[in-house]
C-alpha cells in the first residue's frame, strides 16, 4: 500500500519538463543570458582547462559557458533541450568562428557515454531541472575521472533564490520539485556530490544586476524570463498588480544604488568538483 501511495505521489517530470520547456521557449531568454557572460567566464578560468579538453556544457541556454570555454581552445559539446535557445548559441559561436557541436538533450538523460568528458558544466542550467538528484548522477556519469565539474548556481539566500520564492508566493511550484536555489547550498551539493569527489570546493560569488531602474529590471524580466514570464501570464489584473509590488520590494530588499538606477549583488556559488 505504501509502495502504490508513493508512485501515485511521485511528481510527472515529465509533464513538468513539458511546462518547463514551454516557459523557458516564452519570452526571450537569450536577451538575459548575454547579460550573463561574464559568470561563464570566470568559471572557464576557474575550472582551468588546458586546451583540446573535451567539455559538455548542460542546460546551456545560448552558450555563454560553451563560448567562454569555446574561447579557450576546449572541445565543446552545447546542450539543452530547448532548441530555439540552442539556435542563439550556434549564431553566437559562428559570429566568432567558433567550432562548437551543439546538440538538443535532456539533463536528466544525457545522451552520452559513462566518462566522455573531461569537464561537465552549467551556468544557472542544469540548477533548473526538476528530477534533481538524476541531473546531479548524470553530469557525475558523463565526466570522466580526475574530470572536472564545474558551475554556477544561484544560492537560496540571494537576490535571485529571494525572487524564486517570491515567484513561489504567487504562483504554486510543481508538486515534489525543490526550488532550483538548492542547487547554490553547500549542503546538497555535498550530499550529491561529495562521495564521487575527490575534492570539492564551493565559493561564494556575486553577479551584479544592474538596471536603468528597479521599474525596468521588472518589466525587462516580465517581458524577457520565461518563468516571470509566464506567471504574469498565469494571474488576473489584481494577482499581476500583486506580483509586480512583490518583485520590486524583493529588488529593494538588495539593491544598493542611491540615484534611482539597480545595482543589486546577485549571489551564487561556483562549485568546482574533481571526480575520484
Amino acid at each position: 500500500m505504501n509502495a502504490i501511495t508513493e508512485i501515485e505521489r511521485a511528481p510527472d517530470y515529465g509533464a513538468i519538463k513539458s511546462k518547463q520547456n514551454a516557459a523557458w521557449s516564452s519570452g526571450d531568454y537569450a536577451k538575459i543570458g548575454v547579460t550573463l557572460q561574464i559568470v561563464g567566464e570566470e568559471l572557464a578560468e576557474a575550472v582551468d582547462l588546458a586546451p583540446n579538453a573535451q567539455v559538455l556544457d548542460v542546460a546551456a541556454g545560448n552558450g555563454n559557458a560553451t563560448l567562454a570555454f569555446a574561447r579557450r581552445w576546449c572541445q565543446v559539446t552545447s546542450t539543452d533541450y530547448v532548441d530555439s535557445l540552442l539556435a542563439r548559441g550556434r549564431v553566437r559561436a559562428e559570429a566568432e568562428g567558433l567550432e562548437v557541436d551543439f546538440q538538443i538533450a535532456d539533463a536528466e538523460a544525457l545522451p552520452f557515454a559513462e566518462a566522455q568528458f573531461d569537464a561537465v558544466v552549467s551556468t544557472f542550467g542544469v540548477m533548473f531541472t526538476p528530477n534533481q538528484k538524476q541531473a546531479a548522477n548524470e553530469l557525475i556519469r558523463v565526466c570522466r575521472p580526475g574530470g572536472k565539474i564545474g558551475m554556477a548556481n544561484w544560492t537560496p539566500e540571494g537576490f535571485i533564490g529571494q525572487l524564486f520564492k517570491t515567484l513561489g508566493k504567487h504562483i504554486a511550484p510543481p508538486a515534489g520539485v525543490s526550488s532550483p536555489a538548492l542547487w547554490g547550498s553547500k549542503a546538497w551539493i555535498e550530499e550529491s556530490f561529495a562521495s564521487h569527489a575527490r575534492s570539492l570546493r564551493l565559493t561564494p560569488r556575486e553577479f551584479l544586476f544592474r538596471y536603468r531602474a528597479p521599474a525596468h529590471f521588472v518589466e525587462f524580466f516580465r517581458s524577457y524570463y520565461g518563468p516571470v514570464h509566464k506567471a504574469f501570464l498565469a494571474l488576473e489584473p489584481e494577482g499581476q498588480a500583486a506580483l509586480d509590488r512583490d518583485l520590486h520590494a524583493t529588488v529593494a530588499r538588495f539593491n544598493t544604488a542611491s540615484d534611482g538606477s539597480m545595482r543589486v549583488p546577485g549571489e551564487y556559488a561556483e562549485i568546482i568538483i574533481t571526480k575520484a
